[in-house]
């Protein structure tokens, strides 16, 4: 997932060099919040995209922290033992 969001932010950016179609921020959300963050993160870095924009970066941030709170959940969660099973990790 990272991959497709360090794609998704490079041609984000170049679309808005160009004044072209974008796209959409919830996209780019969601794709962040189902594991692409660390990608996306380079992206913004190498880009240098969507990194002043403050309610863009909140988001992100939140989508982080609920990304690896659930992943740390899922590998140390007693609760979490038959979903560990069911994804052969445990």
């Amino acid at each position: 997932m990272s991959a497709v969001s360090f794609v998704m932010y490079a041609l984000d950016k170049s679309a808005a060099r160009r004044g072209a179609w974008r796209i959409a921020e919830k996209t780019l959300h969601i794709t962040d919040l189902i594991g692409g963050w660390p990608g996306a993160l380079v992206a913004q870095r190498v880009f240098r995209h969507k990194t002043r924009k403050q309610p863009f970066q909140s988001i992100f941030w939140t989508a982080v922290v609920v990304n690896t709170g659930a992943l740390a959940w899922l590998l140390l969660s007693d609760g979490a033992a038959s979903l560990r099973v069911n994804f052969g990790i445990g």
